[in-house]
């Protein structure tokens, strides 16, 4: 994302930025000797590129998430933990453009550079947060899907139960397996169907003209993702 003011690159040095605003999605332009290119962020850049604070769940994580929830048919989302507010950019990039992102962050730090983070994506109109313990704060609203991101989520689902609509999408992610079984089992002691957990892991590939190979490099475990239904019992 650039600004009119003066941008920084690192290892190359600086340029105007009101100059880089004036150019097209594709277009290329000189800097330090050399070509490169201008590019409209994606969802991807838009996350990868927060202010950081909080670890970030990743954009191959953030994917799943999106799909296995059905974000976008969802017109109220409940997310609980802002972190830096990069899941919030993946989600809201995916609702329906009447939708409402719910955050509830226990941290006003963490809540404010979320909001910076969003702002800068310009995501701001559809997001709320509110400051509170997950334990204790109910929202008096009826969400289609609700995302955790805090370390004891199991402790939180009585509290998710009042503010989930039955058939609602549920997901927790967290980095450990003693989490990730305290969570499973307290989602079928509370009658959640259909649920499953689950763990990412992308690799990319070389490819050459003399040969295609897997990288030697893999982005392996960066946390659990457990998902599963609300019933109306």
């Amino acid at each position: 994302m650039v600004s009119p003011n003066i941008v920084k690159i690192p290892s190359l040095g600086t340029i105007d930025g009101a100059r880089l605003m004036k150019l097209d999605d594709g277009d290329d332009f000189e800097i330090a000797g050399r070509r490169m290119n201008v590019f409209r962020p994606g969802t991807v850049e838009l996350m990868t590129s927060v202010e950081r604070g909080a670890q970030l769940i990743t954009p191959k994580d953030a994917s799943t998430i999106i799909l296995e929830c059905d974000i976008p048919s969802a017109s109220t989302v409940i997310e609980v933990g802002a972190g830096s507010g990069a899941l919030s950019i993946a989600l809201l990039r995916s609702m329906p453009s009447h939708g409402i992102l719910y955050t509830i962050e226990l941290r006003e730090d963490f809540a404010k550079k979320a909001k910076r983070n969003i702002s800068r994506a310009g995501l701001a109109d559809r997001w709320r947060c509110i400051i509170g313990d997950a334990h204790n704060t109910a929202l008096n609203l009826t969400a289609d899907a609700m995302v955790m991101d805090i370390p004891v989520p199991w402790e939180t689902l009585a509290g998710a139960d009042s503010m989930l609509r039955s058939g609602g999408r549920f997901c927790a992610y967290v980095p450990n397996t003693n989490q990730l079984e305290k969570t499973v089992l307290a989602l079928r002691n509370r009658n959640y169907v259909e649920v499953r957990a689950l763990e990412n892991i992308q690799r990319e590939m070389e490819v050459h003209a003399g040969g295609v190979r897997p990288s030697f490099e893999m982005l392996g475990h960066t946390g659990y993702l457990i998902f599963a239904r609300k019933t109306r019992a």
